[in-house]
This record gives C-alpha cells, sequence and structure tokens, in this order.
C-alpha cells in the first residue's frame, strides 16, 4: 500500500505544482505523523495530505482525514515550522487531496483549507 500512496503523492505534487505551487518538502516525518507534502502558494505555506480509497464502502478519501488525524497533522506542521523558522510567520493552510475510485475511473478533489489548526 505504500507503494500506490507514492504514486498517488507524486501524482497530487505534480498537478499542484501545475497549479503553481512550489514543494518545499516531501514525506516529512515527525513523532507525531507524517506530512505528505509541504507546498508554498504564493506567500502561504500549504500542508497538503493525500489519500486515495478505492471503495467510499467506509467513506470518501477525504472523510478519512479524521479529527484525530486532523490533530496530527497540525503537531506535524508546528514541528516543520519549528525545524524551518524562516517560514514560521507566513500563513498557513491545510489541504487535502483525495482520490476515489478505481484506477480506470478515478476523481481527483483538492480541498483548499480542508480543516484549521485552530
Amino acid at each position: 500500500m505504500r507503494a500506490a500512496g507514492d504514486g498517488f503523492e507524486q501524482r497530487a505534487c505534480g498537478e499542484l505544482e501545475r497549479a503553481g505551487l512550489t514543494l518545499l518538502a516531501r514525506n516529512y516525518a515527525t513523532r507525531h505523523g507524517e506530512l505528505d507534502l509541504v507546498m508554498r502558494d504564493g506567500d502561504t505555506l500549504v500542508f497538503v495530505e493525500v489519500r486515495y480509497r478505492k471503495s467510499a464502502s467506509h467513506g470518501d478519501a477525504a472523510a478519512s482525514v479524521t479529527p484525530a488525524k486532523q490533530a496530527r497533522l497540525i503537531l506535524a506542521a508546528q514541528h516543520w515550522l519549528g525545524a524551518h523558522p524562516r517560514h514560521a510567520r507566513h500563513a498557513c493552510r491545510f489541504d487535502v487531496v483525495s482520490y476515489d475510485g478505481p484506477l480506470d475511473a478515478i476523481q481527483r478533489q483538492w480541498l483548499r483549507g480542508a480543516f484549521e489548526a485552530g
């Protein structure tokens, strides 16, 4: 499943770069969790969670970013900002890029500002 996740992260990264965002980091790991992509959108720092679900039997991919997962992402983002203080004054947002469905009929959704840090 990790290989599939890496493929979707790469796909999302390319799509976001084509939309004008700049990649700063990939797979930034902390003890709280991992940030899939850290990107810049103009003057805004964007922490991107990439999700894939083949089937919606347990909800769509975006719905899998639960409040508990959001809390872990916020902690990981705070860690990233602490490690990269030159970015700490930028506005931040949390986006979710989700892919749903079988590979031959996949649907992408980009939720800008999917949740707030507080």
